[in-house]
């Protein structure tokens, strides 16, 4: 029994909301720039980090990404000056996350 069965035993008079699945597949649409994401590496304080940045787009996309990246990857990170910045060299894999939503990216440095 998974979880949507037994909140319909809890709930029998409950009818899910189809709006509500909408609202939830459009947070995730992101705006797909025409020049491509700049993916470099640095080292800071001795410590390596990922840095992303042209992302022409909306902030609040930017930052979506940066959490979906970050989560994804099990990492930390912040968003700074229009800049994702993660926290180890996941270069690699940060490129192949973004290329399968459909964004180019560009691999500076190393």
């Amino acid at each position: 029994m998974d979880l949507q069965d037994q909140l319909k035993n809890l709930f029998p008079e409950h009818e899910p909301d189809p709006s509500m699945e909408d609202s939830e597949e459009k947070a995730t649409d992101l705006w797909i720039q025409d020049e491509p994401i700049i993916c470099k590496y640095e080292k800071r304080k001795g410590k390596p980090i990922t840095i992303l940045e042209g992302y022409t787009g909306a902030t609040e996309d930017f930052k979506i990404l940066a959490k979906e990246i970050k989560t994804t990857l099990s990492v930390g990170g912040s968003f700074k000056d229009d800049k994702i910045i993660i926290q180890g060299d996941y270069r690699d894999k940060i490129m192949t996350i973004l290329k399968e939503k459909g964004f180019q990216v560009k691999r500076v440095g190393g």
